[in-house]
C-alpha cells in the first residue's frame, strides 16, 4: 500500500492557519470527511482525541501523525495538512508543527494504520522530504513529492545487495 493510494486531493491542505491542536485537529477531520473514507465523523473524531490522550502525536521536528482505528471508517485514509507558521501541539520535542498527517483505518484485524505509520515515519526523517513537502505550491506537487520519495525507496528496496569476492551468504 503506497501513501500516496490513501491520499486524496480533497484531503491535503497547503494552506491550513489553525491557532491550536485542537482547531489542527478539526480541520484535519474536515479533511479526512471529503475524501469520503469515514461515515461517522464524531465516532472517528471521538478515537482520535482518545488516542491524543494516552501521548501526544507530535513526534517532532515539527511533525504530527495523529491517527484512529474504528467502526466509522470505511476504508484507510490519510489526510494531509502543511502549518506554514507551525502550530502548537504538545510535540514531544516542544516544538510546533508544520506538516501534519492524520491515519483513518478501519477496525479489522491487519492494523493497516501501523503499516502507513511506518512508511510515513521512514519518509519524514528525510529532512529534503520534509522541505520538499512544506515548500509545495500545490495538491498535485505536494502529491508528487510523495510518490517521488515512495518511487527511490522502492528502488532502494529493490537493487540487489552485492556481496564482496570470497564472502558467502
Amino acid at each position: 500500500m503506497r501513501i500516496t493510494d490513501l491520499l486524496d486531493r480533497r484531503s491535503v491542505s497547503l494552506t491550513a492557519v489553525p491557532k491550536t491542536k485542537s482547531e489542527t485537529l478539526d480541520l484535519a477531520f474536515d479533511l479526512m470527511v471529503k475524501s469520503d473514507k469515514i461515515s461517522d465523523r464524531e465516532a472517528y473524531r471521538k478515537q482520535v482525541y482518545l488516542r491524543e490522550e494516552e501521548s501526544t502525536t507530535g513526534i517532532g521536528d515539527g511533525i504530527a501523525i495523529p491517527h484512529g482505528k474504528c467502526d466509522a471508517v470505511k476504508k484507510p485514509g490519510l489526510a494531509a495538512m502543511v502549518v506554514k507558521g507551525g502550530v502548537e501541539f504538545a510535540s514531544l520535542d516542544g516544538a510546533p508543527v508544520h506538516i501534519l498527517f492524520l491515519i483513518a483505518a478501519p477496525n479489522t484485524k491487519d492494523n493497516v494504520h501501523l503499516d502507513v505509520l511506518s512508511k510515513l515515519s521512514v519518509l519524514l526523517m528525510d529532512e529534503n522530504f520534509t522541505k520538499n513537502l512544506m515548500e509545495a505550491k500545490s495538491v498535485d506537487e505536494f502529491l508528487a513529492v510523495i510518490d517521488e520519495a515512495e518511487n527511490e525507496k522502492d528502488a532502494k528496496e529493490e537493487q540487489p545487495v552485492e556481496t564482496p569476492k570470497g564472502v558467502q551468504i
